[in-house]
């Protein structure tokens, strides 16, 4: 053995060929940890200082190569001071390029994913050997910042400008054949013959075959293009990915900008400007919240993992109520593999849940993500029906009947009787209580709620409510099915509007207080996209429908009256009273036609201001910081809120129910981390400052401890 830490090793193969092999003790995956970078070092000091080793192949011991750096190690680096987090970033890129300068030949076998860090790894040895199964790719940007072990010197010069701008500024993970296709690999074999090829590959440099010191040197050069080509490469790519990323999302155009400032520079200088970057871009709200939002993300599967043990198997699932919402559960749970039911009383509701699934699946035929064989088989999975006869042998009922306590009471009484006393019975409800809808049931320890949102093909959310009497298992089993939909799960408990609701109709009634005062409806949308939600307030409302929010807000009202009952009429009211319910009807706060793709396409009709004026109480001048805050104070007191009232267990629970149930801009990271980057302090203020809008401007006297102690929600 030439070195052996409890990330790396290095042991001789045959003829003066060594094997570094990455497998990281004590994980599932490898990563770029302070541990595993300090065997790097070590590992690559010992193979310099044999004088036998005559070529090196890189390999992993696990199913993947290199996930990446260790994210959790990001937080507290990237809160030192800004010389501190360069001379760190440089002395770990010094170890990537004293691999890339060993004086022998150097082959990597890319077994598995191979991503940020673990894909540098890869482009810093001479030759890469790529498994069918394997997916590499840069995919930093998402966190906010871009490469930072020389993958924006790297790549470029390795696959052209055009493609690293692409590889980099998507961040999208690539398959084998694309990354052969622009030349970031060089060659693809099948899994059980890529040790062999990495071998044969680094003989063949080894014996002179293969010139490895000429296939190093324009990794080590400047770029090869001159001053117009670069000019034409750069100035036009930063204006796309610009117009792509918009501008809350930085590191996209950063990397650009870091790779034209370097382009004119070898590799050692490169890296300096690389490292300069990206400590700009790590201290950045933006990446402080998307990094957030990485570790919630592994917080909440984490959660939803602990309940595995507890749940059931699901291998027949049923919908009743087909429509839209029945359809698109349907079509989730089919082409993620578990069969379901889906029954309606009548025929045009089972035709139109039918239509919607196959839409859905011709959708994703279009784009080449499912075959026509792949689409026959998860049509065959939904076996619609009008009548119980099979519901025996399910194990799991999805209740998405209308939004009616009276029909759901009568509609969960009557499934029971047809289903195992075993099986789990979930409704889809938005808004009412699991507790009150298990007063019909016999057996409510079996009942939850499963709250999917629209529409349910994109929506990464599905709200899991304990009720009174759910017991365990039906939510273990519940939050089991989610994630074998491919969703994420997020535990709440009863409440009215449970979690994403609860919170969105403070929202909402900041919104109303706003038009109330003489706010522009639609001046009021572009503040709240501006300030990064994908759809204003207004057309928001249009989307969800005017009879769904009125109903809600109701039912919220009822929940929460100090706060939520409110007895002036409102711009709801209006539309809703007018039969202006929004998209479904073509008429809400905007008109709407249909474009050239069949979709509604929203246009500012006169007669909406028409019937708001009576329900100007009074003008006043609002700034659009006024605007953001009449609506995000509300929000976020109700957030928190929810969890003190423990609906939630913990922040980043909430958080992320909010980012993945209703799009709160994710480079703001969530209500709660929102607070924090105001200053828990700062944000009571700034509530005070609106007190006299009512209740739902109030802090809570926690709130206001935790504002006094110099508290915060994370860290």
């Amino acid at each position: 053995m030439i070195y052996e830490g409890k990330a790396i090793t290095v042991k001789a193969l045959e003829s003066g060929i060594v094997e570094l092999n990455f497998d990281l003790k004590g994980e599932s995956v490898n990563k770029f940890n302070r541990l595993t970078l300090n065997d790097l070092r070590q590992a690559v000091d010992a193979i310099k200082a044999d004088a036998s080793v005559k070529g090196v192949i890189v390999t992993s011991g696990k199913d993947v190569f290199i996930v990446g750096a260790d994210i959790t190690e990001f937080v507290d680096n990237f809160k030192l001071p800004d010389e501190e987090l360069v001379a760190g970033n440089l002395e770990a890129n010094k170890i990537f390029s004293d691999f890339e300068d060993l004086g022998v030949p150097t082959v990597v076998a890319i077994n598995g994913i191979a991503l940020g860090g673990g894909f540098e790894m890869c482009m810093a040895a001479d030759y890469r050997v790529m498994s069918t199964a394997a997916k590499v790719g840069l995919p930093e940007v998402k966190l906010g910042i871009y490469p930072g072990f020389g993958g924006t010197v790297r790549l470029p010069r390795l696959i052209g400008v055009d493609n690293a701008v692409e590889w980099i500024a998507s961040g999208k993970e690539n398959r084998a054949e694309d990354a052969l296709k622009v030349h970031a690999v060089d060659a693809v074999v099948a899994p059980e013959k890529l040790q062999a090829a990495a071998l044969d590959l680094v003989k063949r440099a080894i014996s002179g075959e293969l010139d490895y010191k000429a296939k190093r040197q324009p990794k080590l050069d400047k770029l090869k293009l001159n001053a117009i080509e670069q000019m034409m490469a750069f100035e036009t790519s930063k204006a796309f990915v610009a117009g792509q990323a918009g501008p809350n999302y930085p590191a996209p155009v950063e990397a650009i900008k870091t790779i034209q400032k370097a382009a004119n520079f070898g590799r050692d200088k490169a890296i300096e400007v690389e490292a300069a970057g990206f400590v700009k871009l790590a201290k950045t709200s933006v990446a402080q919240s998307l990094v957030g939002l990485f570790l919630s993300d592994q917080e909440l599967k984490k959660k939803a993992k602990a309940y595995d043990k507890q749940a059931r198997d699901v291998k027949l699932a049923a919908v009743l109520g087909a429509g839209i919402m029945g359809g698109g559960i349907a079509y989730q749970s089919a082409v993620k593999g578990t069969p379901i039911l889906m029954k309606d009383i009548r025929e045009e509701g089972i035709q139109m849940g039918l239509d919607e699934a196959s839409k859905l699946l011709g959708k994703r035929v279009e784009k080449g993500r499912l075959t026509a064989d792949k689409m026959a088989q998860a049509l065959n999975a939904i076996r619609p029906t009008m009548s119980y006869g099979d519901f025996g042998n399910v194990d799991i009922v999805v209740e998405a009947v209308v939004e009616n306590p009276k029909v759901k009471h009568a509609v969960l009484a009557e499934v029971e009787g047809h289903v195992r006393e075993d099986a789990i019975i979930a409704s889809n409800t938005s808004t009412i209580s699991i507790s009150y809808l298990a007063q019909a049931l016999k057996r409510p320890e079996n009942f939850c709620g499963m709250h999917f949102f629209n529409p349910v093909h994109m929506m990464p959310l599905v709200e899991v409510i304990r009720g009174e009497k759910t017991s365990e298992v039906a939510i273990a089993t519940t939050v089991a099915y989610a994630k074998k939909m491919g969703k994420s799960p997020v535990v709440v408990n009863d409440c009215p509007g449970f979690l994403v609701n609860r919170v969105l109709f403070p929202y909402f009634g900041g919104f109303a207080r706003a038009i109330a005062h003489g706010v522009d409806f639609v001046r009021a949308d572009k503040v709240m996209e501006k300030f990064g939600w994908p759809m204003g307030p207004a057309y928001l409302m249009d989307v969800v429908g005017m009879d769904t929010g009125h109903h809600g807000r109701d039912v919220m009202a009822e929940g929460f009256p100090d706060r939520m009952k409110d007895d002036t009429r409102t711009a709801v009211d209006v539309m809703y009273e007018a039969n202006r319910l929004g998209q479904k009807n073509g008429k809400g706060f905007y008109a709407y036609e249909m474009d050239k793709k069949g979709k509604p396409k929203k246009v500012v009709d006169a007669q909406a201001y028409e019937l708001l004026k009576p329900i100007v109480a009074e003008t006043r001048e609002l700034s659009d910081e006024d605007i953001i805050n009449y609506m995000m104070i509300p929000l976020c007191l109700e957030t928190v809120r929810c969890l003190e009232d423990g609906i939630v267990e913990t922040a980043a629970e909430a958080d992320m129910g909010l980012i993945y149930g209703i799009g709160f801009p994710p480079f703001r990271g969530g209500a709660l981390r929102y607070i924090d980057s105001i200053g828990v302090a700062e944000f009571v203020a700034m509530a005070d400052k609106y007190a006299d809008l009512g209740p739902l401007y109030h802090p809570t006297a926690k709130l206001r401890e935790m504002a006094a102690n110099g508290q915060r929600f994370y860290g």
